[in-house]
């Protein structure tokens, strides 16, 4: 159980560190060359992105005027939505898969301890009645 928690605030960790990984997306991309607009419409897509993948602490976000009139805005929100909902997916997906093998590990564990004790001699034991 204790291996359990440890891998689980592992992932906790992980996708903490996604999450705030993006707080200087826009900067970055704005220093990479791309537009201003492209960086704001990839902000909100990938907040967007995120709560569409399943991230409760995420909130949807998109500017409809803006996306209708600026193309850079658009692209970069469409672009932002799609990455980060599919990192949002594959993160999840790495967390349910590495309960699941914790669970059967510990099953595991349990079935060897259990077949390590059928071969112990308990008779004596029933004299402590």
């Amino acid at each position: 159980m204790k291996e359990h928690v440890v891998t689980v605030i592992t992932m906790i960790i992980f996708g903490a560190v996604l999450l705030f990984g993006c707080a200087s997306q826009k900067q970055t991309m704005i220093e990479q060359g791309y537009p201003e607009s492209y960086a704001d419409g990839f902000e909100d897509g990938c907040h967007s992105g995120k709560k569409a993948g399943g991230n409760l602490f995420e909130q949807f976000k998109k500017d409809v005027a803006r996306f209708n009139k600026d193309k850079n805005y658009a692209q970069g929100w469409s672009d932002g939505f799609r990455q980060c909902e599919t990192e949002q997916e594959a993160l999840d997906r790495q967390i349910r898969m590495s309960i699941e093998w914790q669970r059967m590990d510990n099953e595991r564990k349990s079935s060897m301890e259990h077949e390590a004790l059928k071969g112990i001699d308990t008779s004596g034991l029933k004299n402590l009645k």
